[in-house]
């Protein structure tokens, strides 16, 4: 099963963009068609971001989308530290992905991450859909 950290971004475009790919893989996420993995500094930054009162995110649908992803996450801990990223906030995301041994990281954002990160490829959400619809059982 493909193991994916999924980027902040790709969440606030999700729920601003119905229809979107980034909606697309967070329903690919709630099916439970992909490992979904997160720590807590990353859970504490997607609430944190949600509810920012620019992005005029229903608070409903913003307690929703975290009380779901809450319940399909695999959490894990990272131990080590990562200064890897030209945003020093993304760093916490390659961190995640070192320590849940993730496949991807998902974002919108490509540029403020290395093309890799150990064994971890840093995709957009349509590389993402195009690399499950090709393996899906992977």
């Amino acid at each position: 099963m493909i193991r994916v950290v999924v980027d902040t971004n790709v969440i606030v475009s999700a729920l601003l963009h119905s229809g979107s790919l980034p909606e697309a893989v967070l329903n690919l996420a709630f099916s439970s068609n992909i490992r979904w993995i997160a720590s807590e500094p990353i859970l504490a930054e997607y609430e944190e971001v949600l509810q920012r009162p620019r992005l005029a995110i229903n608070s409903a649908k913003a307690a929703d989308a975290i009380t779901k992803i809450r319940a399909c996450v695999s959490l894990v801990a990272p131990s080590l530290r990562i200064n890897a990223t030209s945003d020093p906030d993304d760093n916490i995301f390659l961190e995640c992905a070192q320590a849940g041994d993730a496949d991807y990281i998902v974002t919108g954002n490509t540029r403020h991450f290395p093309k890799t990160w150990q064994n971890t490829k840093v995709v957009t959400p349509r590389e993402l859909i195009d690399s499950w619809t090709a393996a899906p059982d992977d």
